[in-house]
């Protein structure tokens, strides 16, 4: 299964949703990156103020060269959330993506809607999570 994605900024929200799905080429990081940045450019809070939804349920387990393109694309500063969070089914591809995460704090999640309510939940509220 090819590569799929979505970026898609709610500035009302600062908010950047993501879909991810299939097998990732460098290409298609490349392409990941080229929207990301199109999509934050259209957000309207501060640097480093919006929160991230990401979708991964359709992800495949990826490539070792694919998952160390992903944890240098999950720490670039220019990009970093506030708050990020995942929603992925408990496959092997969950186990890739705490290892690309390295350490940075987010959380995951087997639904949208709990994600959301993190996301969007006052940071004293979070503590409790």
């Amino acid at each position: 299964m090819a590569a799929q994605f979505t970026v898609r900024a709610e500035p009302s929200r600062d908010l950047i949703r993501i879909t991810m799905s299939g097998f990732f080429s460098p290409d298609d990081i490349q392409a990941f990156c080229d929207a990301r940045a199109a999509e934050h450019a259209r957000l309207t809070c501060g640097p480093n103020q919006h929160v991230t939804l990401n979708d991964l349920r359709a992800m495949k387990v990826q490539a070792q060269d694919v998952v160390a393109a992903f944890q240098n694309l999950l720490a670039d500063p220019a990009y970093r959330s506030r708050k990020l969070a995942f929603v992925v089914d408990r496959t092997l591809a969950r186990s890739q993506l705490m290892r690309a995460l390295n350490g940075r704090t987010a959380k995951c999640f087997e639904n949208r809607v709990e994600a959301e309510q993190w996301l969007f939940a006052h940071d004293s509220e979070m503590v409790a999570a």
